[in-house]
């Protein structure tokens, strides 16, 4: 691997950023999963500012690749979709864990961020918690206001609930704190 001045974290970021770039979903003028995943680190570095390297990966690269991998080859219908959530998260954590590898990342820190972007021990692992915590404020702060007039009432209700559920008590406290939520939706979030 050369790297030159570029520290392992640095060349791993830029990695997934360049993968990225690939992505054809330019609705907002650039690469959509590109933007995420800025916008993830941005998030993460703003909510866990002291987050390990392989939480700060697995943050940028939880989307890598996403247009690879599309929903219309799955079947229809919540079986359907779940299939392909986890295919894509699966796709996710093994790319990530080969830009880390050429990274010269070590197989624990690998093995870490691959468990992260999988989302196993959500709930009882503190970095897969603080990630998916990430995830849910940064649909908030930039998906959830366009998504949200996509949906029936009923069916937003029940996706915020989801949200909610998915969240540490302290994320769901701060996402009160930081935004204003309509009253039956900020019911969800209620500790």
């Amino acid at each position: 691997m050369e790297q030159g001045v570029v520290n392992k974290l640095e060349f791993c970021l830029s990695a997934i950023d360049d993968a990225n770039a690939h992505d054809p979903d330019r609705t907002e003028g650039q690469p959509a999963a590109q933007l995420y995943g800025q916008r993830m680190s941005a998030e993460l570095a703003r909510l866990f500012p002291d987050a390990s390297e392989p939480l700060q990966i697995a943050a940028r690269g939880q989307h890598v690749e996403r247009w690879v991998l599309k929903r219309k080859d799955f079947p229809e219908g919540r079986a359907g979709y779940l299939t392909w959530r986890t295919e894509l998260a699966k796709h996710h954590a093994a790319r990530v864990a080969e830009l880390m590898g050429k990274a010269g990342y070590n197989i624990q820190d690998i093995e870490k961020a691959e468990k992260m972007i999988r989302k196993e021990g959500i709930k009882r692992d503190a970095e897969v918690q603080a990630l998916e915590d990430v995830i849910c404020f940064t649909f908030l702060k930039w998906y959830f206001a366009p998504f949200a007039p996509t949906q029936d009432p009923e069916k937003l209700d029940r996706i915020v609930a989801r949200t909610a559920r998915k969240m540490s008590d302290a994320g769901r406290a701060r996402v009160l704190q930081e935004f204003d939520l309509p009253e039956g939706f900020a019911a969800h979030f209620r500790v």
